[in-house]
């Protein structure tokens, strides 16, 4: 997904193998992934989606002239965090260790690749809660006489 604040930049799905960026963009109130030479097209990743980095994680302090927060982890599971809030960042990684950082938090610059898509993708209703997917009626194999 992408977030809120990404909606009017153009943007395209995540796919297996994408080597993609952390990135400003222009107009925009967050950070989020481009791909290598596309920095003015959003990648949106789906909930589940995980990632490799290519260096441990980096962040950015909120004074901003202290050096970036690194995390000691190079892999983690994109998730979307307070989706009944319609105007705060959704868009988050979930660490090996549990911890939940921020996408708009990463620092500029950092090449993330995509290693796996979600099994089985659950798509949010209008409140951001997950839906199940409709489950296929069984198939009847009728019995030749």
């Amino acid at each position: 997904m992408c977030d809120y604040s990404l909606h009017h930049v153009m943007s395209t799905p995540a796919k297996v193998g994408d080597v993609l960026k952390s990135t400003s963009f222009a107009n925009s109130s967050t950070r989020g992934f481009c791909a290598v030479g596309q920095p003015d097209v959003a990648v949106c990743v789906m909930p589940g989606t995980e990632l490799a980095f290519d260096n441990d994680i980096e962040c950015d302090r909120v004074v901003g002239f202290l050096p970036h927060r690194k995390i000691a982890a190079k892999v983690a599971r994109f998730r979307q965090v307070d989706l009944d809030k319609p105007y705060a960042h959704h868009d988050a990684l979930e660490l090996p260790d549990g911890q939940v950082i921020m996408v708009t938090s990463l620092s500029e610059g950092q090449a993330v690749t995509v290693l796996q898509l979600p099994a089985n993708p659950q798509p949010h209703d209008h409140h951001g809660e997950a839906q199940a997917l409709p489950e296929e009626a069984p198939q009847s194999n009728p019995a030749i006489v």
